[in-house]
């Protein structure tokens, strides 16, 4: 399942970076430097969705179903089986679990402050890249602004020099500049708009993560203290 997912997302991906790279071809050719930087925003805003949302679904556990075999490994006073448990299990919760078991014989403070410490070191790994892709989905918008600015001082440049010239301004070579301006708005706004919908999607799941963290902490914290 997770190989044919792996297989479907760089299907995907080939797909929409081969469609991307056709239309970017001509829309640079039309729009300009300006393009180019887009253009870059938006190869990153793809690799870093596709990184996180593969990073995070490795890292999805069933808690439940954790907590219950480390919970039983821990009452047969099983530590090892318990720290095995952690090892063999992906994800951040396992590893602030581990934490947690390896102070089993001291205080809950101790043990609290285990899991802090691990949960310190896991969190941003979750949030990796995720400053990045706002980034992006900020920046992408201003710079086609900018590339629209720019376009459009180059044509009412070109309008003022056949006006000074005495040539008539044709309307068809004006509405042209004016819709090769608008092209890098455009573009801004195809990269921006679905960076910051993954940024939001993937901030949702990290939150979700980080308290799933919280409660199996809590409880680990609380069995721990009762072995005693």
């Amino acid at each position: 399942m997770h190989a044919f997912l792996l297989q479907t997302l760089g299907f995907v991906a080939s797909v929409l970076i081969a469609l991307g790279l056709y239309f970017k071809v001509e829309m640079i050719n039309k729009g300009g430097p300006v393009m180019i930087a887009i253009l870059l925003c938006s190869i990153s805003a793809l690799a870093i969705i596709l990184e996180r949302f593969i990073s995070i679904h490795n890292n999805r556990v069933d808690t439940d179903k954790l907590m219950d075999e480390i919970t039983l490994a821990l009452k047969r006073n099983r530590i090892k089986d318990a720290m095995d448990i952690c090892d063999q299990t992906p994800g951040p919760t396992a590893q602030i679990m581990k934490a947690g078991i390896s102070r089993y014989d001291r205080g809950r403070q101790e043990i609290r402050e285990a899991i802090e410490e691990a949960g310190l070191q896991e969190v941003p790994r979750l949030e990796k890249n995720l400053g990045s892709l706002a980034t992006i989905a900020h920046i992408s918008p201003l710079l086609g602004l900018l590339g629209t600015v720019t376009g459009m001082v180059s044509t009412f440049q070109i309008i003022q020099q056949k006006a000074q010239a005495m040539h008539p301004v044709d309307p068809s070579v004006l509405a042209q500049g004016i819709w090769e301006a608008l092209i890098t708005t455009v573009a801004g706004l195809i990269v921006a708009i679905p960076s910051f919908v993954a940024y939001n999607y993937f901030v949702a799941k990290v939150a979700s993560l980080v308290h799933e963290m919280e409660v199996s902490a809590v409880d680990l914290v609380n069995v721990l203290t009762q072995r005693k």
